[in-house]
């Protein structure tokens, strides 16, 4: 089985995790406990599920659709190789995935105030 790799961005705690074929990063995440938010529940209504993906993977992902690239715009921390966890899929190809969760997240679902 494909393995995947978190890394906490406070404490630089690596944790690697089985990673099913055809999951999303978001679910694999949350199968495994990952504190990583994914309040739209990967419908790209939000930003909560963005990861910073390790570059040696990041030419291996899909291009972002234009749906993802605007919800990424919203995200705290933005990188160069920011994805939405929920956009991406695992893959025999993405054995291996390191992915550093961001410092905060921007719930733009919850009511402010």
């Amino acid at each position: 089985m494909p393995r995947m790799t978190f890394i906490d961005p406070k404490t630089g705690e690596r944790r690697e995790v089985d990673a099913p074929l055809g999951l999303s990063v978001l679910e694999i995440a949350h199968r495994h406990g990952v504190d990583i938010e994914g309040a739209c529940e990967g419908s790209l209504a939000c930003s909560t599920c963005h990861v910073i993906v390790e570059p040696r993977f990041f030419d291996r992902l899909s291009e972002p659709s234009e749906d993802e690239e605007d919800m990424l715009d919203l995200a705290f921390g933005l990188t160069p190789t920011s994805r939405l966890g929920c956009q991406i899929i695992m893959t025999d190809d993405l054995d291996g995935l390191t992915v550093t969760l961001p410092t905060a997240t921007r719930n733009m679902l919850v009511e402010q105030g």
